[in-house]
């Protein structure tokens, strides 16, 4: 049996640009994420997991696009060729069945080794450049999630006994800022 060909693309933020990844592969379906990769609760990444049978070739452009901590990489690989699915990467020019040799095995766990590491060096840099922002006084911090303005209707509204997260989803933030905003 034939399946499809499916693609997946993540970029970090929403005004990253997508065209790059998997730019020209005649795909039957691509499901795409413009969120962190530092996690796997994305939606769309969700979703291809969820849509994904047994015969069809997954494409993404490279490891760190589906996971940036070899944990993550190495459980979903398993879990997808397990159920019958090939999974392409590529960038690494790397193909896995679930029947794959040592060194393919050996190179996922490198790369995705590789792109943890990045991640890690990443948020280091990040906080030294705030740590000496903060030096300098020129950090301000992050920009509020909610104005005083939308802080008190969020205290009226959990006052009403509306749901958290409804509220939450409403102003377009975490259920901690409400938590955080309402004591």
């Amino acid at each position: 049996m034939r399946g499809q060909k499916i693609g997946y693309i993540r970029v970090s933020s929403t005004d990253q640009n997508t065209e790059r990844q998997l730019d020209g592969m005649e795909l039957d379906r691509v499901f795409t994420d413009k969120v962190s990769g530092k996690s796997t609760d994305r939606p769309q990444l969700q979703e291809m997991l969820r849509f994904v049978r047994e015969g069809d070739h997954l494409f993404v452009h490279s490891m760190d696009r589906l996971a940036r901590n070899l944990i993550d990489l190495r459980q979903m690989v398993q879990e997808l060729t397990k159920r019958g699915i090939r999974i392409t990467f590529v960038k690494e020019g790397l193909t896995f069945n679930g029947e794959d040799a040592a060194m393919s095995v050996l190179f996922l766990s490198v790369m995705g080794a590789v792109a943890e590491f990045e991640r890690a060096i990443i948020r280091e840099r990040q906080a030294e450049g705030i740590r000496i922002a903060r030096t300098k006084g020129v950090y301000k911090g992050r920009k509020a999630a909610l104005t005083n303005e939308q802080i008190e209707e969020v205290r009226r509204k959990v006052a009403e006994g509306i749901p958290k997260a409804r509220i939450a989803r409403e102003y377009k933030c975490s259920r901690e800022t409400i938590y955080k905003n309402i004591d």
